[in-house]
């Protein structure tokens, strides 16, 4: 009997092994796909097909292409059919020069116009070409903004990854500590049952250990987060947990003189350069409307009228014409003028934005220089503060369990410690972040 029982307990052990490994093997594709690897490259060319701003950009820039015809403009002709029937029921009441009088109720007449018709403007003081170039320059500009917002966009994408990387080495620097923490409580208990460590230590070490493994929990949480803010710009329509691994890299090979060489090629300031030349091209066509304008009529009529009384009781012609009106301008209570002297001023304050967004954008490039160069300056000195902390806490963990230092003296190393990784951390962030933004103001962002 005993051995029935055991041979039941081993079948039904292995008959719960069995389906343990199908739902393993059977959620492993789910898990797989929840820690999806995510590359900086993979998340750009994401963001540029998905990204909501780029996507609204690109659909400007075609709003601009479509619009830019000669049509558009007002170059071509305008063609229209065009028919009218009229139905009337009167009363008639008619004396003619004959001394016939005609006096009737009730007469009904009817009346149906149609035809083609065609005109085309021939002159208007040239404002149609004065169009056709503001169309032109609308077309670069929407362009310009179309990389900016490319520019803008994998700078964002770029700043959010490196983001992620930043808490990612937060909650490396904890799960660190942590661990002392946890060597910390091996070690003040096995003081402790020798009669060489108090209560007192032996608790707060505890306490040390609980709230290391919270912050590990809240800097976990911080990271994920960052993770849905990457995947909401890139355009993702589910988040899903994603896994990041990388580092951070700082381009040596940025020269001041380049980048401030190079501001010229903003797509921003060249945006402003082009509404200069669009507002100019607004002066030609207001300039135009006092102007003389020319206009060319032609068609194909149709006239036909009946009437049951009267003195036409049947009326119908029809044919071809051609004809041509002339507008001359000569007052119109000075609006023409006004307009063209607001447009003026328009222009002058074009290229008060330009010159103004050419010197911003040079200041932001010297502060942003100053402030990359600052950063690495910093950097070697703060890499061998944190490898000295390091070393550190591993000499007073070596201490502390010699009972030659105290448990304030192993929190005080680790704060040292977190504090020169938290600082090593946010200055290569800081020249990341730095890097990008020189790189996004000469406009090289994705041309690595």
């Amino acid at each position: 009997m005993l051995i029935w029982k055991m041979l039941q307990f081993s079948m039904l052990t292995k008959l719960n092994m069995k389906n343990l490994l199908i739902a393993l093997l059977l959620l492993f594709p789910f898990y797989a796909e929840s820690q999806q690897q995510l590359r900086l490259i993979d998340a750009i060319d994401t963001a540029l097909n998905n990204n909501f701003s780029i996507r609204i950009a690109r659909n400007n820039t075609e709003i601009s292409k479509i619009s830019n015809t000669f049509g558009y403009a007002g170059g071509l002709p305008s063609v229209n059919i065009n028919a009218t029937d009229n139905n009337q029921l009167y009363n008639l009441d008619q004396k003619l020069n004959s001394g016939v009088d005609i006096s009737k109720s009730g007469v009904s007449s009817s009346s149906f116009n149609a035809g083609l018709s065609a005109n085309m403007m021939l002159f208007n003081g040239f404002k149609i070409i004065a169009t056709k170039e503001k169309l032109n320059l609308l077309q670069s500009q929407s362009l310009l903004q179309l990389n900016q917002q490319i520019q803008n966009t994998i700078a964002e994408i770029m700043l959010n990854y490196y983001r992620i990387l930043r808490q990612q080495a937060y909650l490396k620097i904890i799960e660190s500590s942590s661990a002392v923490s946890r060597k910390k409580v091996e070690i003040v208990n096995e003081l402790y049952n020798v009669g060489m460590a108090n209560e007192g230590d032996r608790l707060q070490a505890e306490i040390d250990l609980s709230m290391a493994q919270q912050n590990i929990i809240g800097q976990q949480l911080m990271v994920d987060q960052e993770k849905i803010n990457l995947q909401q710009l890139i355009g993702y329509k589910t988040f899903l947990p994603m896994k990041i691994s990388d580092t951070i890299v700082i381009d040596q090979s940025l020269r001041r003189d380049s980048i401030m060489l190079f501001l010229q090629n903003n797509p921003q300031y060249l945006a402003t350069v082009q509404q200069v030349k669009i507002n100019e091209q607004i002066v030609k066509e207001l300039r135009a409307q006092r102007y003389p304008s020319l206009r060319l009529n032609t068609g194909y009529s149709f006239v036909y009228n009946s009437s049951s009384a009267g003195f036409n009781l049947f009326t119908q012609s029809y044919g071809p014409f051609l004809g041509g009106s002339l507008q001359i301008p000569v007052f119109n209570g000075t609006i023409y003028k006004t307009q063209q002297r607001v447009a003026n001023y328009q222009v002058k304050n074009a290229n008060l934005l330009q010159e103004s967004q050419l010197i911003e954008l040079q200041a932001d490039a010297a502060k942003t220089w100053q402030w990359f160069e600052s950063i690495q300056q910093q950097m070697d000195e703060q890499r061998t503060s944190f490898a000295n902390a390091q070393k550190l806490v591993a000499i007073i963990m070596q201490r502390y369990q010699l009972n030659q230092a105290t448990i304030l003296d192993v929190k005080a190393a680790q704060d040292s410690y977190e504090k020169a990784g938290y600082l090593l951390i946010n200055l290569m962030f800081g020249a990341k972040a730095a890097e990008i933004e020189l790189k996004r103001l000469v406009s090289q962002l994705g041309n690595e």
